[in-house]
């Protein structure tokens, strides 16, 4: 009898982690959800539709009010210009974190798939790699959509607006791997109400509507440490082709976010599934 070989493993990371910690298998967890949502793609496109009704309101409706604000360079720029990088962030932010939060949860707390998963050589990193790269794919499909509206509304004024799809989905990352972590502390369905308690604040007072100048100065720091308010401020500098040293900031602290919520959400659900 012929006995075949393993292929051996490549690569850097699969050398140094323990297989039962990755297995180089996180795209089974991304096709798997692929398969269930074309049976429900409905659900899948109507995250699209809340962040355009927000615009078309500010382009027909409030943006008629208040016209001009200053931008990322000091210089005036339209309302409605200001508000749509913004709203593209906020787009990414709520596809991430609706996808790794409620979805994960029932995932891991009524359906017990993740249970099922470790049951296969499939191991805690591939779960969590597996499911914040789908929450990626939603978040930028969410962010495509929006910024091809952008785009025939004239709003965007640089050929570096085409870089707002990377930061977009730097964004999900960042938002997923955080969400995905936090969301395996919930142990019931009424603790969800925390999360909306933090996203709210947040959305509203993250520069989304309003420049940063027009809070107190305490409050200004308090508004420097919302994630959304880097990922916007991201995206109005490469939404008017305006660059500053404090983008890398911006950038900087978008992936210790990320990296914190992958090693987070890891650990956690190797903790709790495997112990």
């Amino acid at each position: 009898m012929t006995v075949l070989a393993e292929p051996a493993r490549r690569g850097l990371l699969l050398r140094v982690l323990p297989p039962a910690l990755y297995s180089g298998r996180s795209s089974a967890v991304v096709e798997r959800a692929a398969v269930v949502y074309r049976r429900s793609w409905v659900i899948l496109l109507s995250g699209v539709f809340e962040p355009l009704f927000y615009l078309l309101a500010f382009q027909l409706g409030f943006g008629k009010l208040v016209t001009e604000v200053a931008g990322p360079d000091g210089h005036p720029m339209s309302y409605v210009a200001f508000v749509a990088p913004a709203l593209l962030a906020t787009s990414a932010m709520n596809g991430a974190v609706f996808e790794c939060t409620y979805n994960v949860f029932f995932k891991l707390r009524y359906a017990k798939l993740y249970d099922a998963m470790l049951a296969t050589p499939i191991g805690p990193l591939d779960i969590a790699t597996g499911e914040i790269a789908w929450a990626m794919l939603r978040g930028g499909l969410y962010s495509l959509a929006f910024l091809g509206v952008t785009a025939v509304m004239g709003l965007l004024t640089s050929w570096w607006a085409l870089a707002m799809l990377p930061a977009a989905l730097l964004i999900a990352f960042a938002f997923s791997a955080i969400s995905m972590a936090l969301v395996t502390f919930l142990r019931s369905t009424s603790q969800f109400d925390y999360i909306n308690l933090v996203l709210m604040p947040m959305f509203l007072f993250s520069t989304t509507f309003f420049p940063l100048s027009v809070y107190p100065e305490p409050v200004q720091w308090v508004v420097r440490c919302f994630p959304l308010y880097h990922g916007i401020e991201l995206m109005r500098g490469l939404a008017a082709g305006v660059f500053s040293l404090g983008m890398l900031g911006n950038l900087a602290y978008l992936l210790a976010l990320a990296a914190l919520g992958v090693f987070g959400a890891t650990r956690r659900i190797g903790k709790l599934l495997l112990t």
